[in-house]
């Protein structure tokens, strides 16, 4: 990435000129920083810059780092449609909603949105028993949407519901069909974390 040519080398002239800067130690909570993304003046900024992008930073007003890593996962095909109700829920204008009360911790960063591979894996994890590798073949099986595969889970994933949570049949078939639309198009939080951290070094 050559932003990090542009970091490294803002960094340097800072130091040239008296000041002293350690990217790898900004805090994570500078106001300056999120107002002027808030602003939607992000010229330049790593993944913030896009005229539709600026767009939703002014709806947004993001004021906490997990906003940032939420709008880098957000903005793509697929994912975009839920910008407007995470937008309408943090402002509380939108009643949020967990899909179901035990998921409350792993969905309560993201207002009830499922944004993440990880909270899919989680949401197995919780609701049907699934250790974090079989979640992962959950995660990845509903990625490909391979019909014979997806039946197979499907079946694990209601039963496992039923004698984790007895979670009746029918309310683990819906959640079981939300967590597949999510999955389709879930972003790794890890990779969009990475992303927003660049994104907020540049900003700031």
């Amino acid at each position: 990435l050559k932003t990090l040519t542009v970091l490294v080398t803002a960094e340097k002239l800072v130091r040239e000129k008296g000041g002293n800067i350690d990217l790898a130690k900004l805090p994570l909570d500078n106001r300056a920083t999120f107002d002027m993304i808030s602003r939607g003046e992000t010229a330049g900024v790593f993944q913030l810059e896009s005229s539709g992008m600026v767009d939703v930073l002014k709806g947004m007003q993001p004021d906490t780092f997990e906003d940032i890593i939420a709008v880098v996962a957000l903005y793509r095909p697929g994912p975009m449609d839920n910008i407007p109700s995470y937008i309408r829920r943090k402002h509380g204008k939108e009643k949020i909603d967990y899909l179901y009360p035990n998921l409350e911790p792993i969905l309560k960063e993201t207002f009830g949105i499922m944004i993440y591979q990880e909270q899919v894996m989680k949401a197995a994890q919780i609701l049907a028993g699934y250790t974090l590798g079989g979640a992962d073949l959950l995660r990845r099986a509903m990625g490909k949407k391979k019909v014979e595969v997806m039946q197979e889970q499907r079946a694990l994933f209601v039963k496992g519901c039923a004698e984790t949570n007895n979670i009746p049949e029918k309310k683990a078939n819906e959640v079981f069909d939300l967590l597949e639309k999510f999955a389709g198009y879930g972003f790794n939080k890890s990779h969009a974390a990475a992303y927003a951290v660049v994104a907020y070094q540049t900003a700031y």
